[in-house]
């Protein structure tokens, strides 16, 4: 029987194992070497991502410079499975940011409706207008997303 890649505790196939080295540094070291292989970077990613501490967050943040428009929309996507604030400035500048991939622009709206923060609002809102429909779609989603959380809360509160 084949082997398939598993399920990781966010209910999402990756597209790579999480790495089995846990030392922020290290993973922080290979994740922004750009003669890294792909592979080995992703790796890195989905442990930080698996550690969830405000520091493997924020290191995560600091890979939005990489040169791999790929990496950075998979940055995006993690960061949003998180659902830590510490990532709400970055996504924020990554959203705003027009010269940036539209694939990258999308996941960043995304992951700031999925983070659940308010604070998040005014800048949905301004790029719910974009030029580009994909960042467009995304804002709106991630804007009913946020009031759907809204209405579920005050709905609990009742």
């Amino acid at each position: 029987m084949e082997q398939r890649p598993l399920v990781s505790e966010y209910g999402s196939v990756d597209p790579a194992p999480p790495s089995e080295d846990s030392r922020i540094q290290h993973l922080r070291n290979v994740l922004l070497n750009e003669n890294e292989k792909m592979f080995e970077r992703m790796r890195c990613v989905f442990k930080l991502r698996n550690i969830r501490t405000p520091q493997s967050c924020l290191t995560l943040c600091q890979a939005f410079d990489s040169e791999s428009a790929l990496l950075r929309h998979e940055l995006a996507y993690v960061l949003g499975q998180m659902q830590m604030d510490e990532a709400l400035p970055k996504l924020i500048h990554v959203l705003q940011d027009t010269s940036e991939h539209v694939m990258v622009r999308h996941e960043a709206a995304e992951a700031l409706g999925a983070i659940g923060n308010s604070t998040a609002i005014p800048v949905l809102e301004k790029f719910i207008h974009d030029e580009a429909i994909e960042v467009r779609e995304s804002c709106e989603v991630a804007l009913d997303l946020l009031d759907w959380v809204r209405k579920s809360t005050i709905a609990e509160t009742n």
